[in-house]
């Protein structure tokens, strides 16, 4: 973009330094050295001054933000896979462009998913917590901090994505066995190798696992699709573990659960109303019953970096006159 009047890029969040490093030398990028996430004011300033907005997770671009941008902003590069708090179709209207950073954090997420998967039936948490705690470890017994095999277990997992089917390499090299639902079946290549078994109703698939794994994207259609209703289907043994957003479990529903000793616990990296927390959820996880982890999943140096560095191919490629590769198109009604 030599000689060309260089975009003006407000970043909401900070970056690694190598990400804003770069982004100072190609753009004119204002960067939030300070890591505190915007207020609605500051939002709305933001719009209506920039050429690029680059939102994470954090950050509601909804319509009525949108309605406000300024006509100079052209571009929404979400520093993030998910866009479900944009409203991409309201920025379509406006004529703005949304792009998002796919296929980055599939292998963290996978990895984060599976410890968690580990953590909540063999009580890491808890042992950890013994040797940290006030009282002194008793030693070694034969009965003490007995948990529960995974070697064996089913795994059904709810989205066979990318990372769906990256979670389930793993727990197949764990000896789990690989069911799963999704919207449509994969490929016959896919399931011969992990010998997954596929399941249409997600209902019967519930009814029979040891562990679920919730790894589908959040959507309108995904609000609650693990619901009361089908939350109670899972037997009284079985552990569930979501690591992809909170909305896609009834939380209460789940707490209650436990609580009730119908479900066996979970391991929980998302949360429905997050940042807020659950009472309840702390509760079940002072007693042991649920290991909770403060959205992690995909935090890694090297992942966060690969996130930026998809942000700058979209806005190069955006500015320079081509379509970002990574461009995010309203979903149809």
């Amino acid at each position: 973009m030599a000689g060309k009047k260089r975009p003006l890029v407000v970043i909401t969040r900070k970056l690694p330094d190598p990400v804003e490093t770069r982004m100072r030398e190609l753009f004119d990028a204002r960067l939030n050295v300070e890591d505190r996430p915007m207020t609605q004011p500051e939002l709305v300033a933001a719009v209506k001054e920039a050429d690029v907005l680059v939102p994470t997770i954090t950050d509601r671009i909804d319509a009525a933000l949108i309605a406000q941008a300024g006509d100079n902003l052209k571009l929404i590069a979400n520093f993030g896979n998910g866009v479900d708090k944009i409203d991409v179709a309201a920025a379509a209207k406006k004529g703005i462009t949304v792009t998002n950073t796919p296929n980055v954090l599939t292998e963290d997420t996978a990895d984060m998913t599976m410890a968690l998967m580990l953590a909540v039936p063999r009580r890491l948490a808890e042992g950890a917590n013994v040797l940290t705690g006030d009282k002194k470890w008793a030693g070694w017994s034969p009965t003490w901090m007995l948990g529960r095999r995974i070697w064996g277990k089913r795994l059904g997992i709810v989205g066979m994505g990318r990372i769906g089917t990256a979670v389930a390499r793993r727990a197949k090299a764990f000896g789990l066995s690989i069911h799963y639902h999704n919207r449509n079946r994969v490929l016959p290549a896919v399931e011969d190798e992990l010998e997954a078994t596929y399941w249409e109703s997600l209902d019967q698939m519930l009814a029979r696992m040891d562990i679920i794994s919730v790894n589908c994207p959040s959507t309108p259609a995904t609000f609650h699709l693990l619901s009361a209703r089908r939350l109670a289907l899972m037997q009284p043994s079985a552990y569930i573990v979501n690591t992809a957003r909170g909305d896609i479990i009834d939380e209460e529903s789940l707490v209650k659960l436990i609580q009730d000793g119908k479900v066996a616990g979970a391991g929980l990296d998302v949360y429905e109303h997050e940042p807020a927390l659950n009472p309840k959820l702390l509760k079940l996880a002072a007693k042991g019953k649920v290991v909770l982890l403060p959205h992690m999943g995909s935090a890694t140096l090297e992942g966060r970096i690969d996130m930026g560095e998809k942000v700058i191919i979209n806005i190069r490629a955006f500015f320079d006159g081509h379509r970002p590769p990574d461009r995010v198109l309203p979903l149809r009604a």
